[in-house]
């Protein structure tokens, strides 16, 4: 092909640096879409679990469980599941993972049932802590809640509280709590209670924790763009009473900062300190297409949380690691680009937000954004320009639906005509960053998605 030809070609292919982009996504947690999220700090070490969205089903279905896992709170990854004979079926809302009887449990949603899994490593793999390690339709015996009359048990995203003396109690849907037996896969029937509210309606996605000698509850209101968190606390007991502050919703819709919805999520604090964190799912995309967004708790001198300032800024690097160097890429193109999406609203008419897809916000170090190709697009491509040649050591590719896999072949050039292969799978694997070891001079790099969605949240290259 004329040398010209391709200059033209590339240069049209730039063009596309112009169209218009929007991020109302800000910085997410990680890139990908997550609700549900139960975030802790375990052996100096972040960890993630939640349920994967967008799989484009609504409550029908639900990617695999996956915990993402990282050292600084900023960079993410997760390889393959971590509760193998759960991995076909609608996980949803894990709960945080605790040690008990030298082992971890994590209580996942499951096909609308809360189950008791079991792991020697909060890595996993989980299994079921009762009976076979399957699952059926509508639901197996291993569940954690036991059946009567023939009856479902009825409760879905628990949470798990560990008091100081041992004691383990669980919280689900609609304000039930109960303490756990010391075999953690089984509760104390007679303890079952049904926490008394300032307010009332649905309510699911319980938080519970211990500062200060106060025991906070934290339930849920509303859904979609209405979803908020209330609070009440006690100093007696983790099954209460409770006292509710007049000041009681702390998470909820702030039309300032474009913040819709923040609801089911966690608090998590890094040990040794006084520092807590809320993680929250918010709108986002509308129905299962949510990310999750994490800001800072901070409480009144009488134990009282504030109202929590929304931000989609993020909180930053929680743990100092090594920095490598990241090479900024000058200029983007893709093969094709996906036009803008207006996000429709479900109950508050104020929302108005639209996603673009430009080749350049795959570069722009925020988990809200990311490139996507044309659906009618055959063989898409996306191409980083580095502005020189320069001396290139890795490449880490973040996929759009990371958890269903990838095929990819990743290619360099010093001039963006002649290419050669340095990197990809053939094959798809279910992991990110996808990363390749690279020891190559280049001045561009352009990855050709084989197999699976076409679209990267982020690529970073050093």
């Amino acid at each position: 092909m004329n040398m010209k030809i391709i200059k033209l070609l590339i240069a049209l292919a730039f063009m596309q640096e112009g169209y218009a982009q929007q991020n109302p996504f800000g910085h997410a947690l990680v890139p990908d879409m997550i609700a549900d999220a139960s975030l802790q700090y375990i052996n100096g070490e972040f960890y993630c679990y939640a349920t994967t969205d967008g799989y484009g089903q609504g409550l029908k279905t639900s990617g695999p469980p996956v915990v993402w896992k990282s050292k600084d709170f900023v960079h993410w990854h997760f390889a393959n599941t971590y509760f193998p004979s759960a991995s076909r079926q609608k996980y949803w809302a894990p709960s945080k993972v605790v040690a008990a009887n030298g082992k971890y449990y994590i209580y996942p949603t499951v096909n609308g049932f809360m189950y008791p899994a079991v792991a020697n490593s909060p890595d996993g793999p989980f299994t079921l802590a009762k009976g076979v390690d399957s699952f059926y339709l509508p639901y197996t015996p291993s569940t954690l809640l036991p059946s009567h009359n023939k009856q479902a048990p009825a409760g879905i995203d628990a949470e798990i509280f560990i008091d100081d003396d041992g004691q383990a109690y669980v919280y689900w849907q609609r304000r039930y709590a109960a303490k756990l037996n010391r075999d953690m896969v089984s509760i104390d029937t007679a303890s079952v209670v049904q926490l008394a509210t300032k307010r009332q309606g649905y309510s699911e996605g319980p938080i519970f924790f211990k500062r200060n000698g106060v025991y906070y509850y934290l339930y849920t209101l509303g859904g979609d763009e209405k979803y908020q968190y209330a609070y009440g606390m006690s100093k007696t007991s983790p099954l209460g009473p409770f006292e509710f502050p007049d000041n009681d919703i702390i998470t909820t819709t702030d039309h300032e900062h474009r913040i819709f919805g923040p609801g089911h999520g966690s608090v998590f604090n890094i040990s040794g300190t006084d520092d807590y964190f809320i993680a929250y799912l918010e709108y986002s995309r509308g129905s299962t297409n949510r990310q999750t967004y994490v800001n800072r708790l901070r409480f009144n001198k009488d134990g009282t949380i504030q109202p929590v300032s929304l931000t989609m800024d993020g909180v930053g690097a929680l743990q100092q690691v090594p920095k490598e160097k990241q090479i900024r890429v000058m200029k983007s193109a893709a093969s094709g680009v996906l036009s803008n999406m207006v996000i429709k609203p479900a109950k508050d008419t104020i929302l108005h937000r639209t996603e673009s897809f430009a080749a350049n916000l795959a570069f722009d170090n925020a988990n809200g954004s990311r490139w996507m190709a044309a659906p009618n697009d055959s063989a898409p491509w996306l191409m980083a320009d580095l502005g020189k040649m320069q001396r290139i050591h890795r490449s880490n590719i973040y996929f759009v639906r990371p958890t269903a896999g990838q095929a990819y072949v990743l290619e360099y050039s010093a001039d963006g005509a002649t290419w050669q292969p340095c990197g990809g799978s053939l094959q798809l694997q279910m992991l990110s960053p996808q990363t390749d070891q690279l020891n190559i001079k280049a001045r561009y790099l352009r990855v050709k998605i084989l197999k699976g969605i076409a679209g990267i949240w982020e690529w970073h290259i050093y």
